[in-house]
């Protein structure tokens, strides 16, 4: 089935045209500057060299006519007919506790990503656009939205209840939702296929170490607790995002330092993590040079980092009750085989070890277990839009 998987942000596009039986990537590209003066297309066909294409681009309708018409172009396009288009998947970031799945898309699921989009006010909106434009410009073609937050909702209470008085959760639903739903849920069933072994039988931690980070212990296929929670801060320190903080320290800088909320915000997801502690940059391939310089504030962003993955990973191995793999995916994890090892460091205690040789991948899946662990070690690159094509698939072949 030739599916069309969008990802839409605030003045862009992600697209890619798939084959979800395969896998295959038969186009990708990106539509950029939605709304400015000079809009961008970057299109690539198979393996093809890229073409880029600029022109203004007023809307994410325009945008997405643009990829419509490229895909369908004589020349450079992967189809002959949009006809040839079956289903439309959609990244939608939050879900809240109304939609636990996929959906087929229609007015009503529209109104409940709206109601939702209080949550998740820099990406709800924006997906939504996205999925207006594909219903318009291709009419009759089934849309399917694929939540970031839905593989956590099969979470306990005990994991997505926050201990503050019950009306904030019953009243104002301030709970636990997690993120990178689509990642997590790739990773560990692409680990239990390597493993040989049934992901139904398996413990497995997935840590998806980007600029963006989150770790989700994932029991018998369902994510039983996730570290990212109401909002997108939380859980271990990011590039650019502080991860937990004691939350004395922000009613401090409010009362006693005049700070803002939106100044707050802007701290906390802006200027913390790896780029707060290093003064350096959030690029972890900056930091880890610089500490390599003898920055000693870079060596402590990298150690801190490696903590506190390692406190998450130990804590969701008892909340468990057993451990069988430890999952690396997103950019800093398939690519950082220095702090991979770093993180691994340690873990000797839950029986976990790396082979320093097979860990030196770098981009692509690898089984880097030690000698004598008894718990997999492995790096697989998350495809979150294949995730997408077939949660897209499954829907509207059902």
């Amino acid at each position: 089935m030739k599916i069309l998987v969008l990802n839409s942000g605030s003045s862009s596009i992600k697209f890619r045209l798939m084959e979800s039986d395969t896998g295959g990537v038969l186009a990708k590209g990106l539509i950029e500057r939605i709304g400015e003066e000079t809009g961008r297309m970057k299109y690539r066909l198979g393996t093809d060299g890229e073409v880029v294409r600029e022109e203004p681009i007023g809307d994410h309708r325009k945008g997405l006519s643009m990829v419509l018409e490229t895909l369908t172009d004589s020349r450079v396009g992967a189809l002959k007919s949009l006809d040839e288009i079956e289903a439309i998947g959609h990244r939608v970031v939050h879900g809240g506790e109304k939609f636990s799945d996929s959906v087929m898309i229609d007015e009503d699921v529209i109104a409940g990503i709206e109601e939702c989009s209080p949550m998740a006010p820099l990406h709800n909106p924006h997906n939504l656009e996205g999925i207006r434009a594909a219903m318009k410009n291709l009419p009759g073609v089934p849309n399917v939205a694929v939540f970031d937050t839905a593989f956590h909702q099969t979470m306990p209470p005990v994991a997505y209840v926050y201990p503050l008085p019950w009306d904030y959760y019953e009243e104002k639903r301030m709970r636990r939702y997690g993120f990178h739903g689509p990642s997590h849920q790739y990773v560990s069933a692409r680990a239990a296929e390597m493993m040989g072994r049934p992901l139904e039988e398996l413990c497995v931690i997935t840590c998806h170490l980007g600029n963006g980070c989150s770790l989700t212990a994932v029991k018998n296929g369902r994510s039983i607790d996730t570290s990212l929670g109401y909002g997108t801060m939380c859980g271990v320190m990011m590039g650019t995002r502080s991860g937990d903080v004691d939350p004395a320290i922000i009613v401090e800088l409010a009362k006693r330092h005049g700070m803002s909320p939106d100044d707050i915000n802007r701290v906390i997801y802006k200027e913390s993590g790896l780029l707060g502690i290093s003064g350096v940059s959030r690029d972890m391939r900056d930091v880890e040079e610089a500490a390599e310089e003898g920055n000693s504030r870079a060596a402590l962003a990298l150690d801190l980092f490696a903590d506190k993955v390692r406190k998450y990973i130990g804590g969701y191995a008892v909340t468990m009750g057993g451990l069988d793999a430890i999952v690396f995916t997103a950019g800093v994890g398939e690519n950082g085989p220095e702090i991979r090892e770093k993180i691994c460091s340690g873990l000797e205690v839950l029986g976990a070890s790396i082979d320093p040789q097979k860990n030196l991948v770098r981009g692509r899946e690898e089984d880097i277990t030690g000698t004598g662990s008894r718990v997999r070690v492995l790096v697989i690159p998350t495809n979150e839009e294949l995730m997408i094509a077939r949660e897209t698939a499954r829907l509207v072949g059902s």
